[in-house]
């Protein structure tokens, strides 16, 4: 019995692969083959020079890398000097105001003459 059965399913795929076949056309499948040819290529095409330029791009930061780094320290340490300086000068501010209550107008008019922005606190919108 398992041997009729099994007998009866080949003989049932080979029948169903032969409809299969029947179903496409050779020269559409040529087609689609041409065609996934031609895209395989365009995408290998593609993938070299996105590997060019990723070497490419790998190599400009490597050169930039160092001068990048140096300049970052560099603007780090300004800006600490610059806080420092600030801090400095808010001191000697005060103690002047201190010993010289009318060396500087009150803040209204502070106000008035600095219309710089505030860099460091976000704007309220």
């Amino acid at each position: 019995m398992a041997d009729s059965e099994k007998e009866s399913m080949e003989s049932a795929s080979s029948e169903i692969s032969r409809e299969f076949r029947t179903l496409t056309d050779s020269r559409d499948l040529d087609s689609i083959k041409q065609s996934q040819n031609l895209i395989l290529g365009r995408l290998q095409d593609s993938n070299a020079v996105l590997s060019h330029f990723n070497e490419y791009s790998e190599n400009c930061f490597m050169e930039v890398h160092a001068d990048f780094a140096k300049n970052t320290r560099l603007l780090r340490s300004m800006k600490s000097d610059l806080d420092y300086i600030f801090q400095k000068l808010r001191s000697l501010k005060n103690k002047i105001a201190g010993t010289y209550p009318d060396a500087f107008p009150d803040t209204s008019e502070i106000e008035a003459l600095d219309q710089r922005p505030d860099l460091e606190l976000p704007k309220d919108s």
